[in-house]
Order: structure tokens, then C-alpha cells, then sequence
């Protein structure tokens, strides 16, 4: 049984939603960032990690395509084009979206109060945004999924980038990209996840 270290308000929930999409048994050890339990696995105090085995994985992306490869799902099989295309739209989900949304996130609550600078930064983050959004928008395939007919973890990253997005207050993706993340939040396993971060 796999271990998930991190509360699902926090980049854990990508985790707990592939575990789910997966159907795979876990158990949740709901601790905060900088607590002494994650500091003690993962200098940075970040979460989520994931115990495999008596080992240790951690940052959530290299979480979820571990547990994809493991389980020959949610991804294109390595050394293949599609798996290109996978992780090209990871990456970039990763840069510029997730990115953007973290950069809000430290100067609204993750800094010390007197190293924010959250209204100077919030125009530059939000020209960034709009930007990332538009490459995207012109990305984004006839789908049903961001690389076709096969749900990946770019799409889990997708579909939980978009809540922050929200949560930071940046204007929503529109078009096909709304229309996709959309159909990403229709599913079971986001739902299911989703449950446990409200009991939370």
C-alpha cells in the first residue's frame, strides 16, 4: 500500500486524484508544509512525498508519472512521440501555469509578511498568465484530452492548476481549454479526491 505525505489542500490532492484514477489502495498521513514530519523526508518542508517500498518520493509531478509508469496508465508509454507531446504539455503546465500561480501564492501567504510584494507583483503575474493561457488555448487539440484519447497526468496537473488559478484570482481559461478542464472535473476519481480535500 502506498503512503501519501501531505494534506489535500495542498499539490498532494494531484497525487490522491491519481491514486484514484488508478484504483489503487492508500493511506493519507495529512500533515502541513514545514511540519516536522516532511521536513524530516524532504529538506524543502514541500508536499507531498510518497513512501513506496520503505522510499521515499517526493514533488508531486514525479509522484504521479512514477505511479503512471508503474501501473501502465494515465501516460504514453516512454520513447514514444505521444509521450513527448505528454510531457511537453507537463512541462509547460508546470512553468508557466503552475508557476505563475505559485509566485502569487508565496507573495499572498507563503513569504515572510515583509518580503511580500504582492500588489507589485500581481500585474507582471498576470500578463504572464494571460500569455501562458493563449499558447495553451492554441495547444489544446479536438481532444477529448489534452494529447487525445488517452487521460494522462498532464491532464491531472491541468485540471489542479486550474483550481489555483482560481484561487489566485486570475481570469479563468476560456474556449477549448475551459471546455477540457471542464470534462477533467466530470470525472469520478477528481470528484472522489476532491471529497477528501472539503473533509479536510
Amino acid at each position: 500500500m502506498y503512503t501519501v505525505i501531505g494534506s489535500p489542500n495542498t499539490r498532494a490532492l494531484r497525487v490522491l486524484w491519481a491514486l484514484e484514477e488508478l484504483d489503487l489502495p492508500y493511506e493519507l498521513l495529512d500533515v502541513s508544509p514545514q511540519s516536522a514530519e516532511i521536513l524530516a523526508i524532504n529538506p524543502s518542508g514541500k508536499l507531498p512525498a510518497l513512501k513506496v517500498d520503505g522510499e521515499v518520493i517526493i514533488d508531486s509531478v514525479a509522484i504521479m508519472q512514477f505511479l503512471a509508469d508503474k501501473h501502465g496508465a494515465l501516460t504514453h508509454p516512454a520513447g514514444t512521440l505521444a509521450r513527448a507531446r505528454q510531457d511537453s504539455f507537463t512541462q509547460f503546465i508546470c512553468d508557466e501555469l503552475d508557476g505563475a500561480c505559485w509566485a502569487m501564492a508565496k507573495h499572498s501567504f507563503v513569504m515572510p509578511k515583509e518580503l511580500r510584494q504582492k500588489e507589485a507583483v500581481r500585474p507582471a503575474l498576470i500578463w504572464d498568465m494571460q500569455r501562458a493561457l493563449k499558447s495553451l488555448e492554441a495547444r489544446v487539440g479536438d481532444g477529448p484530452w489534452l494529447t487525445g484519447a488517452t487521460f494522462t497526468v498532464a491532464d491531472i496537473l491541468l485540471g489542479h492548476c486550474a483550481n489555483w488559478i482560481s484561487l489566485c484570482g486570475f481570469e479563468p481559461p476560456q474556449g477549448k481549454t475551459a471546455a477540457l478542464i471542464a470534462r477533467i472535473k466530470e470525472r469520478p476519481a477528481y470528484i472522489r479526491a476532491q471529497a477528501l480535500r472539503q473533509a479536510n
